[in-house]
């Protein structure tokens, strides 16, 4: 018998065995065996209502042109308006914004490709820095 939360805890045990062979790495696969709980130490419980992403932020749909001849790729967080020089686009419009996807992902730019992506304000201190360096620092000046 263990503490509260900690078979939830312990998903492997490694032994280095000593057998006439020689040693040997032993994995033992969730070793402890779960009583009933209803709390896991570092659980996530949500709500089952659904979750509203960017809701109440400034957001604009604008067209894009790869004009150049390879394809580019503009991840989910990537300051738009600092996006590769091929893509064609108002640049001026898309200051402090960033593409409306989730997290993780990116959208495919091929050349010659044109195509409408929606953009959402970034919020928090609205501080840019890194990406072509176009910005770094506040976006508000």
């Amino acid at each position: 018998q263990v503490m509260d939360g900690v078979a939830e805890m312990i998903h492997d045990v490694q032994v280095e065995a000593t057998f006439p062979d020689g040693t040997k790495l032993v994995t033992i696969h969730e070793p402890i065996r779960l009583a009933e709980s209803d709390l896991i130490p570092g659980e996530i419980i949500t709500s089952n209502d659904d979750i509203v992403l960017n809701e109440g932020r400034e957001s604009v749909v604008i067209g894009v042109t790869n004009t150049g001849d390879r394809p580019i790729q503009v991840g989910s967080h990537y300051h738009f308006f600092e996006t590769n020089d091929a893509l064609a686009f108002d640049r001026d419009v898309t200051r402090g914004f960033r593409l409306d996807i989730p997290a993780g992902t990116a959208v495919r730019f091929e050349p010659g490709q044109s195509r409408e992506v929606a953009l959402v304000s970034y919020s928090g201190n609205r501080i840019v820095h890194g990406f072509n360096g176009r910005v770094n620092g506040p976006l508000e000046q």
